[in-house]
């Protein structure tokens, strides 16, 4: 899939909420695909979707701040345009996103970052708009302590395994992981899904029952 096809599937979906998107997997037999609850965003205000590529990393006091830096900015170097970067640190003692590396990756046309760990910095990162989803923040980096690798490499946050190409949905109420090969049917069933609630809450707003309005749509 090229850039701009991508680019615009990802803004089609990123106007519709999680929560939809999760029922629409759960219909079509696609469960256990919600990361843990406790990968929160920066800013709650912003939703964000997008084709994944994925890293992974560990955490080992003594390395050389050298080599972890220069591992760093590779990942930066890799990252594609229009990506949502989703990492599994294996690690809970550092940030992984920072203010330089989060105006680096947006100049570069990331749409945003998902991490099963930290981050710092965070008013400057809120200040620029990127959007990162993290588990805690915290003034300490990666120098000399943690390094990235397996770039594209499938990796696991809870117990749902992510693959590069894989797509992320991401807001206030949490994270959904779709499966690269049914994207486009994903979009379209999703958007038939809200067009269809709308119908719901009007009838009901309008005198309809509940129960008959759940009757006659199929949907609640």
């Amino acid at each position: 899939m090229d850039l701009d096809t991508s680019t615009g599937l990802a803004d089609r979906i990123e106007k519709y909420y999680s929560g939809a998107v999760h029922d629409v997997l759960r219909a079509m037999g696609l469960t256990g695909r919600v990361l843990p609850h406790e990968i929160n965003p920066l800013d709650p205000t912003k939703r964000l979707a997008g084709p994944v590529f994925t890293f992974s990393g560990r955490y080992e006091k003594g390395m050389d701040a050298h080599e972890t830096l220069l591992a760093w900015t590779e990942m930066l170097t890799v990252a594609p345009p229009g990506c949502v970067l989703v990492c599994q640190p294996n690690d809970d003692n550092v940030a992984h996103m920072g203010e330089l590396s989060a105006e680096t990756l947006q100049l570069r046309g990331v749409r945003g970052y998902i991490v099963d760990g930290g981050c710092r910095d965070v008013e400057f990162i809120l200040g620029i708009g990127f959007r990162v989803f993290c588990t805690y923040t915290t003034p300490s980096d990666v120098v000399g302590c943690w390094i990235p690798h397996g770039l594209g490499d499938p990796i696991e946050i809870g117990d749902v395994r992510i693959q590069t190409d894989d797509w992320a949905v991401a807001d206030r109420d949490g994270i959904v992981i779709i499966p690269g090969d049914v994207i486009n049917e994903v979009v379209d069933e999703t958007e038939r899904v809200i067009r269809t609630e709308s119908k719901v809450r009007s009838a009901i707003l309008d005198g309809m029952d509940p129960k008959e309005a759940f009757l006659k749509y199929g949907k609640f």
